[in-house]
């Protein structure tokens, strides 16, 4: 039997989903990415560590996503709001007398002090009122914990950053094909006045093609990642423009 594919909706004020952020610069892609995704579905199971038995199990299944902003009745698109970009210190205000709070301060390589005392400015960038139906194959023998989990989490779920707060429950229902799981997106899309923006199709597609090393193997202190193609195709979206 096909494994089926669940429908995600993922809508928040605010979310962020980095693939290649460095320390000091946290950016973001303009959809989420697959080990974002299932690192959500990992905090919902109250799942920590490597995982690297439970991701394998995911390994070569689809995974597309929907991107919609902000429509008028008509289904007209509106003015979309820019990238936020968030300046943020890191490292100040410690006492390095308390031992507990010396553990927060940056220091180097070799454990002795920071020039200034190790305070960092950092950039993050985060996606402003955008909703996502991510169509997620599920491996069969593991759906029903994976929609237990989603429906009553262990963890709290966030939709990049511990800030980024969902404002709709994510599980949204499983289906036998990834036509199935769009059309019920785009139905919830039309409900909210949200007109389809783009669309990410896994592997290459006419389109924009995108390699993303966002396919985990493995979780935890030492993270193992490898690539895939992805193929963003942008749409001039009218509500419920057909594709």
């Amino acid at each position: 039997m096909r494994d089926p594919y669940l429908l995600l909706w993922l809508e928040a004020p605010l979310q962020a989903w980095g693939h290649d952020s460095k320390f000091g610069r946290r950016e973001s892609l303009c959809f989420p990415t697959r080990s974002g995704v299932l690192g959500l579905i990992c905090c919902a199971r109250g799942a920590g560590g490597a995982q690297a038995e439970w991701l394998a199990a995911w390994l070569g299944l689809d995974m597309q996503v929907m991107a919609y902003a902000r429509a008028d009745a008509q289904g007209a698109p509106l003015p979309h709001p820019p990238v936020l970009r968030d300046f943020q210190t890191v490292g100040s205000g410690y006492d390095d007398r308390d031992p507990w709070q010396t553990l927060l301060i940056p220091r180097k390589s070799d454990g002795g002090k920071a020039v200034g005392g190790g305070t960092r400015l950092t950039w993050r960038d985060y996606l402003q009122d955008m909703a996502y139906a991510v169509i997620l194959q599920a491996p069969g023998p593991l759906v029903d914990e994976v929609v237990a989990a989603l429906q009553a989490p262990v963890w709290d779920v966030y939709l990049g950053r511990k800030h980024c707060v969902p404002v709709e429950f994510i599980y949204q229902g499983r289906y036998d094909s990834p036509a199935a799981a769009f059309d019920a997106g785009q139905r919830m899309a039309l409900a909210r006045q949200r007109g389809l923006a783009l669309r990410v199709l896994q592997g290459e597609h006419e389109g924009k093609v995108m390699i993303l090393n966002d396919v985990p193997l493995q979780f935890g202190l030492q993270k193992k990642y490898r690539d895939r193609r992805v193929t963003v195709q942008q749409v001039a979206y009218a509500g419920a423009m057909p594709l």
